[in-house]
């Protein structure tokens, strides 16, 4: 199978308002749509933190603060973590799930354009990105961005679906995409458009090498990327110099 064409791509522009249009049912069919794997993936990322005592933390389409609360339910000594995005009915869920694990002193979630962080320059130790590089209209904009907020030393972690590199799960994985996934998002959400969508950007996205290399031309250092349950998804990880 080939991947899409750069012109059958989707506009990622105000790609946020079909995230609020998702945004009550997001979680569940994440849970469901992933078998639940998700969860093994951002415990995955966990360990790839730069560990260091009081660490500022940047999660950049946040979505519903999944990441962070994972992060800050497992790793001691984050003094803070902001999340930005810019869907606010995501975000507005994100607050909920926050005050529940009663950790607003220490998780701020804000609007904020992954292409254009509201944050001054080497503030954070680790800013990372979940499932939302692919959505951005510039990824070159926003690993600069990403590059701009760290810390000298800091580390940038992208977690995104990546293309398996098997010819036969490749197949059956692109199948599910194209045919599954749609079908059970749109019954689900009751949004046909946003699981189109989220095939489309998975196979016309850069991933393994093509995507490190944009990483290395971001400027960042000891850049590696690791595949995930047979390359469905992989974690970039570079640092700031």
């Amino acid at each position: 199978m080939q991947h899409l064409s750069k012109s059958s791509e989707p506009s990622r522009d105000q790609v946020w308002e079909m995230f609020d249009r998702i945004a009550h049912r997001y979680d569940t069919l994440n849970r469901i749509l992933s078998g639940g794997i998700d969860i093994h993936w951002r415990q995955k990322l966990i360990q790839c933190l730069p560990f260091r005592p009081k660490l500022k933390l940047l999660d950049l389409a946040t979505g519903t603060a999944d990441i962070l609360l994972t992060f800050c339910q497992a790793v001691p000594g984050i003094e803070h973590a902001d999340g930005m995005d810019l869907s606010e009915k995501m975000l507005d869920i994100g607050r909920h799930k926050v005050q529940q694990a009663r950790l607003q002193d220490v998780i701020t979630l804000s609007t904020g354009d992954a292409g254009a962080i509201p944050a001054a320059d080497n503030v954070y130790d680790a800013a990372t990105i979940s499932f939302g590089i692919r959505n951005v209209p510039s990824v070159s904009g926003c690993l600069g961005e990403m590059h701009r907020v760290l810390k000298p030393g800091g580390r940038a972690l992208i977690l995104e679906f990546s293309t398996p590199t098997n010819p036969i799960f490749r197949q059956a994985y692109f199948t599910y995409l194209r045919h599954v996934l749609p079908q059970i998002g749109a019954k689900l959400s009751g949004d046909s458009y946003a699981y189109r969508y989220l095939n489309q950007t998975i196979e016309s996205f850069p991933s393994g090498q093509d995507f490190a290399d944009l990483m290395i031309a971001a400027g960042f250092s000891n850049v590696r990327y690791t595949p995930l349950t047979l390359g469905i998804a992989s974690i970039y990880q570079g640092d700031k110099r």
